[in-house]
């Protein structure tokens, strides 16, 4: 057992791209998505947007998402 088994998952995906207009989201090119990855929880897929997010200061075009994806995959437990 590794003591993950009892924790529970709150699956979070962290993506980014450019955007057409920094106001908007709305990506240039979809297929130009920098999917960085799927993390078992908040804390750590805020350490990698805030990685990622620092390593794109320059291109004021480029922007990184957190997605909660345990509240799609659960949409009745979105409290958590």
């Amino acid at each position: 057992m590794t003591g993950q088994e009892n924790t529970t998952q709150l699956l979070h995906l962290v993506f980014g791209g450019e955007l057409d207009d920094p106001s908007e989201i709305h990506f240039r090119d979809l297929n130009d998505l920098d999917i960085v990855g799927i993390f078992p929880n908040y804390a750590e897929a805020h350490v990698a947007w805030k990685a990622k997010a620092q390593s794109t200061v320059d291109n004021a075009h480029m922007r990184y998402f957190i997605v909660h994806m345990h509240r799609l995959l659960d949409p009745q437990n979105e409290g958590k």
